[in-house]
């Protein structure tokens, strides 16, 4: 398995990945919700505030992070969060998942981002080093629907420390829909 910062000929095959993943998890009204918000990622975000790492088996898009800015006004670290992922349902529960996380990890702290935030499960999640975070800790642009799935992970040898100010996320991302 290969873990490889996105190239811009695979968008219309992470649309479908993440359109099939979710489908088959959440339904096929949750699966386009989550297919539009990669197009929209792709396709509307500054290159400087999107990162995607793609799981490649054999040249096969199997998986994939996707990770966008977040700017908090007051705050000078670099923060990015990390949704949406999805892995091809036939490959998950193989450790790809949280391979590809490790791999993402390691080349954001490269980058030198300093903090990364998701919002997903904490089981799957707190076994790559994300922990649960408070809102006041670390507002979210919008109120969240489900805030014991707010996470953050330290990408320095700093202990996470509350973010300060208000919060914005990139463009595709600012609808309550997906927060």
């Amino acid at each position: 398995m290969q873990y490889v910062e996105h190239r811009a000929t695979h968008n219309q095959f992470l649309f479908e990945l993440f359109r099939v993943t979710f489908s088959v998890s959440d339904g096929q009204q949750e699966g386009l919700l989550i297919g539009n918000l990669v197009h929209a990622l792709l396709n509307k975000t500054a290159p400087a505030d999107l990162r995607v790492i793609t799981a490649l088996d054999q040249d096969r898009l199997t998986g994939a992070c996707i990770f966008s800015r977040l700017q908090y006004e007051t705050d000078p670290r670099k923060v990015f969060i990390l949704a949406p992922m999805a892995v091809l349902p036939d490959k998950q529960m193989q450790g790809i998942g949280q391979a590809l996380i490790g791999a993402s990890m390691q080349i954001l702290r490269q980058e030198g981002v300093d903090l990364a935030l998701t919002y997903g499960d904490p089981a799957f999640y707190g076994k790559t080093g994300f922990s649960w975070v408070s809102e006041k800790e670390a507002p979210a642009p919008f109120a969240l629907q489900y805030p014991e799935g707010w996470l953050v992970k330290s990408l320095t040898d700093r202990p996470f420390s509350a973010l300060s100010g208000p919060v914005r996320c990139v463009c595709a991302q600012h609808d309550p829909v997906y927060w």
